[in-house]
């Protein structure tokens, strides 16, 4: 299990959870620029702290967020 800091880029974290892509709108309705062609590029660089400013929502609410999701789907399988 990765351990998701303000510094973990979302490559990372997709790399390891590539479903979560399909849940982050569920973070914010904004995250669906990642279905994007050009999203692609850009998740490269994008780490938590970006994606805070991106949604306007705070950096250790997403972390909460994330491993909320990632705890669920773990649970489920």
């Amino acid at each position: 299990m990765i351990k998701i800091t303000s510094e973990t880029k979302l490559s990372d974290i997709l790399k390891e959870y590539p479903w979560l892509k399909d849940e982050l709108v569920k973070i914010s309705p904004k995250f669906k620029m990642l279905k994007t062609p050009i999203a692609k590029v850009m998740m490269r660089k994008v780490d938590i702290s970006k994606m805070s400013k991106i949604s306007e929502i705070d950096v250790n609410t997403i972390i909460t967020k994330l491993n909320e999701l990632i705890e669920s789907h773990n649970n489920e399988n």
